[in-house]
Formats: C-alpha cells, sequence, structure tokens
C-alpha cells in the first residue's frame, strides 16, 4: 500500500485547495477595492507653483547667464538703435563670456556706470504704487522696460595702459599713435562729420576707455568725470557683451565686435 504524506483524503485535500484559493481571490479583490485612483492636481493650484518656477529660473539666468537689455538712447546709432521716433532695439547681453576672457577694443559692452559718471544723476524715482513698480522692474527683467540701475552700453576704443586721443589730420582716433578703423561710426545728417578732440589720455591699469558709435551724440569717457582718466571705466564695472539683436524681428542680427585696432 503506497504511503501518505498526511491524513488527508484527495477529497478533502481538493476542498482545501479551493477553499484556499477562493480566500486568496477575495482578499486580492478586497485589494483591488480598496485602491482609489489618485486624483490630479487642479491646474489653477499647480499655476502659483509653475509661476515660481518660472521666476527662479528667469532670475537665475538673468543674473547670471545672460540678459536683455533695452537700448534706450542714440549714442551707439546705427549699430544699435535707440534714437527718437524709432522702436528701441532689445539685445541680448552674454554674462558668461568675461568670466573666462578679458574685454577687448572692439566689443560692445553693458557697465554700471562708476561714480564719475552717475554723481551728477538725479535719483530715479520709483512709482508711488507697488504694483506700477513690480511690473517696471519686471519688464527691465526681460528687456521691455529700462533697468532701474544706471547701466551704459558702448564700444570698447582702448584698454588699460594704452594711450587715446583725437584727432590725427583725417580726423581718426588714436591709440598709442596709431589710428583706428572705424567703418561702424554714424554721423547724424545735417551734423558736421568731425570729432571733437580730446587727450592725450593713458587709460588707466584695469580699466577701459569707451565710446559711442554715434560719435557726435555719445556722452562717453570724453566727457563722462571730466574727461581724461575720470572718464575710464573699470573692467569689473562690465556687465557683459552685447551678443545679438533680438527684437524687433526685422533688426535680428549679431552685434558687430569689429576690433578698431586690428592690423
Amino acid at each position: 500500500m503506497p504511503a501518505s504524506g498526511s491524513g488527508d483524503s484527495p477529497d478533502d485535500r481538493g476542498r482545501f485547495d479551493k477553499e484556499s484559493a477562493s480566500g486568496e481571490a477575495s482578499r486580492s479583490g478586497g485589494a483591488h477595492r480598496k485602491r482609489k485612483p489618485e486624483k490630479q492636481r487642479s491646474f489653477w493650484k499647480e499655476l502659483p507653483i509653475l509661476i515660481l518656477v518660472a521666476l527662479v529660473l528667469t532670475f537665475t539666468i538673468q543674473h547670471f547667464v545672460a540678459r536683455v537689455y533695452m537700448i534706450p538712447s542714440g549714442s551707439m546709432q546705427t549699430t544699435l538703435h535707440g534714437c527718437p521716433g524709432c522702436t528701441p532695439d532689445r539685445v541680448l547681453v552674454d554674462k558668461l563670456v568675461y568670466n573666462f576672457t578679458d574685454p577687448e577694443p572692439g566689443d560692445v559692452v553693458v557697465f554700471h556706470g562708476p561714480r564719475a559718471w552717475t554723481e551728477t544723476d538725479a535719483p530715479v524715482a520709483e512709482p508711488a504704487n507697488p504694483v506700477a513698480g513690480f511690473l517696471r522692474q519686471l519688464g527691465a527683467v526681460v528687456g521691455m522696460a529700462p533697468p532701474d540701475e544706471r547701466d551704459f552700453v558702448k564700444r570698447i576704443i582702448a584698454e588699460g595702459g594704452q594711450t587715446v586721443e583725437c584727432c590725427d589730420e583725417q580726423n581718426r582716433v588714436l591709440v598709442d599713435g596709431s589710428p583706428l578703423d572705424e567703418p561702424y561710426l554714424h554721423w547724424e545728417p545735417g551734423r558736421e562729420r568731425e570729432q571733437r578732440s580730446f587727450g592725450p589720455v593713458e587709460v588707466p591699469e584695469d580699466s577701459l576707455w569707451m565710446m559711442g558709435d554715434n560719435r557726435n551724440n555719445s556722452s562717453d569717457s570724453r566727457i563722462q568725470g571730466g574727461g581724461g582718466e575720470q572718464g575710464a571705466v573699470p573692467e569689473d564695472h562690465v556687465v557683459g557683451k552685447a551678443r545679438v539683436i533680438v527684437l524687433p524681428p526685422g533688426r535680428w542680427g549679431s552685434v558687430s565686435d569689429f576690433n578698431p585696432q586690428h592690423d
């Protein structure tokens, strides 16, 4: 007679197996019934989070990578439009480039005005309405309004240690005695095409000599701070290099960085 592993008959084992399977199915079905589908978060609850993330990203990019600036005047005409009656250019300014290289002659840069440039300026009036103030700051961040700080955009003409003066017999600026090649110069219609004389000025070390392309309508290193060495801008005031005109669409294009000191 074959040995049996237990005293249960085959019928009993079949009944136990069916009951066990039925119990497991019942528990499994109950577990499935207890699970409820996750509710999707309301769009209106997610919107503030999305706005906050966008603002944080915008702040980070604008302060450390690149920023859009609106050109407020015609001093860089026609390289950059800011003339009365025209739509001001919005330019993308690269804030990283000078972490890896030094500013060079020909670069069009945005910089914080040193004290000699801004000490006689009237304080910037803050809007009385806080909402208007916030909107102005927001517009400055995206380049739709002038920034609050006293920032300038000019072209680097000479570096620290170089001597700059104007002009030779052909009405050209000289750096270390050599005339500059400046194809970007703009002369306003009806005005004499002659640059005002200045210098010679030795640019202080770690400083830059800045001039506008609209040479007879630019308040730059020749004038600011009374001219001379006071008109030079410390290198650490440079915010970044103007790379691309992003608005208006008809003005899309790169910003010329032609080096006027090239051989």
